[in-house]
C-alpha cells in the first residue's frame, strides 16, 4: 500500500529478501531492519557487525536507541578498519556510553563480516531474522558501491549467527557451523570441497565474483578444476594473480572486470549448473590469504529458487557487458571489450530495479 511502512519481520517471516545495492534501497532494506528492531517492543536484542560506518550513520543511531528501550545491543566494532579509524572510534565511545556491548574483535583476527542479527519475540516463538552481506554498513557508500545482501529468518542461519556473536564476545570456542562459512575456521575447507567437486564432474561449472583474486591455494584448486575440464568464469574487479586461458594450464577459464559508474564490491560464488541445482554463497570473502586466514568472514548461502534465477540474471548482464568490461589476456595484460551491442550492465541492472519497483 502506498505510504503505509512494510513490517519488515513479517515480510522476511513470509521468504527471504534478496537485495542488490544501490539499485535496491539500502535505507530501506537493511537501514530499516535495524531501525524497525530498534523502536519493536517485542525485539529483545540486535547483534551487528561494524567495518565501516559513516559519520552520521543512521543504524548507530538506531543501536544507541534500542539499547536506551532496554534492548540488548551488541556491537562489534573494528578499529582498524583502513580510512575509517576516527569514525569507527566516535562511534564505539558514543555507543558506550549509551549502555551497548561493544567488543573490539579478536587479538590477531581483523573482523570484516557484514552481519546482522535481531532475535525477536513473535508470540509463537522466540525467533532470529538476520543480514548477511558483501558491504559494509554504510549509508554512503551504499549509493555507489554494487553489493548483495540477504534478510532471512533461517533458522540454522540465525543459530550460526548467534554462535559467530557468542565466538567474537568471548563467550564459546566455535569449532564448526551448521550452514555459514566462517573464516578462519571453515571457509577455506568448504570452498575447496566445492571447487573439487566440480572437478569431478562432467559437466563441471564455476562462476566467481569478487574484488581480488590472489590465494594461491585456491588459485591452485582453480588450475586443477579447469584442468579437469570444468568450466570457469571469474569476474575479479581488483588484482588477480591466476593467467587465464594459458595452454595444459588453464584453458577453461575466463577473467573479466567491470569499471564504471559502480564499483563492483559484491563476493558471489555459483557452483553447479541449473540442471543439477547450484550451491549459490554470498558473503564478505575474497578469496586471499588475509580473507580465508587472518580475517573473520562470513559467506552465506542463497537457496530460494527465485533468487537463484535473479543472481544467474545478473552474472549474464555481466558477461553480456561489452561498454564497461576489461577481459584478462594469458600474458597478463588486460583488453578492453570492443562495443557491439551497447550492453552497459551498470544501465541494464539500474532499468531493472526500476521495474520491479512498478
Amino acid at each position: 500500500v502506498p505510504g503505509e511502512r512494510m513490517d519488515i519481520f513479517e515480510r522476511i517471516r513470509q521468504g527471504d529478501i534478496l537485495v542488490q545495492h544501490p539499485y535496491d534501497s539500502f535505507a530501506a532494506s537493511v537501514e530499516e531492519l535495524v531501525n524497525q528492531a530498534a523502536s519493536d517492543p517485542q525485539v529483545l536484542a540486535i547483534k551487528q557487525t561494524l567495518y565501516r560506518t559513516s559519520a552520521d550513520s543512521p543504524s548507530m543511531r538506531s543501536l544507541i536507541a534500542a539499547a536506551e528501550a532496554g534492548k540488548q545491543v551488541v556491537a562489534l566494532v573494528e578499529l582498524k578498519a583502513r580510512f575509517d579509524e576516527r569514525a569507527n572510534i566516535e562511534w564505539a565511545r558514543r555507543l558506550e556510553e549509551s549502555s551497548v556491548h561493544v567488543v573490539y574483535g579478536l587479538v590477531g583476527l581483523k573482523t570484516h563480516t557484514k552481519t546482522t542479527l535481531v532475535v525477536r519475540d513473535d508470540g509463537d516463538q522466540i525467533r532470529r531474522y538476520s543480514h548477511v552481506g558483501t558491504g559494509n554498513y554504510h549509508n554512503k557508500t551504499a549509493r555507489i558501491y554494487e553489493d548483495v545482501g540477504l534478510l532471512t529468518a533461517d533458522p540454522d542461519i540465525g543459530a550460526d549467527l548467534s554462535d559467530l556473536f557468542n565466538f567474537l564476545t568471548g563467550y564459546s570456542k566455535q569449532v564448526d557451523y551448521r550452514k555459514l562459512l566462517v573464516s578462519p575456521i571453515n571457509l577455506r575447507k568448504r570452498m575447496t570441497k566445492l571447487i573439487r567437486r566440480e572437478a569431478k564432474r562432467d559437466d563441471g561449472r564455476i562462476v566467481m565474483k569478487m574484488n581480488s583474486l590472489v590465494d594461491g591455494g585456491m588459485i591452485r584448486e582453480l588450475y586443477k578444476a579447469s584442468q579437469a575440464g570444468a568450466k570457469i568464469d571469474l569476474i575479479v574487479r581488483g588484482i588477480c594473480c591466476l593467467r587465464p586461458g594459458v595452454e595444459g594450464l588453464s584453458e577453461n577459464i575466463t577473467v573479466r572486470s567491470l569499471v564504471g559508474r559502480y564499483l563492483e564490491h559484491s563476493r558471489i560464488y555459483r557452483f553447479g549448473t541449473k540442471e543439477r541445482g547450484y550451491d549459490y554463497l554470498i558473503g564478505s570473502a575474497d578469496l586471499m590469504p588475509r580473507n580465508l586466514d587472518r580475517r573473520v568472514e562470513v559467506v552465506g548461502p542463497v537457496t530460494d529458487p527465485g533468487h537463484h534465477e535473479r543472481l544467474d540474471e545478473v552474472f549474464d548482464i555481466l558477461f553480456e557487458d561489452d561498454e564497461l568490461a576489461w577481459v584478462l589476456q594469458a600474458d597478463g595484460t588486460w583488453q578492453k571489450v570492443g562495443s557491439v551491442d551497447g550492453n552497459n550492465s551498470h544501465l541494464r541492472l539500474q532499468k531493472l530495479a526500476i521495474d520491479r519497483a512498478r
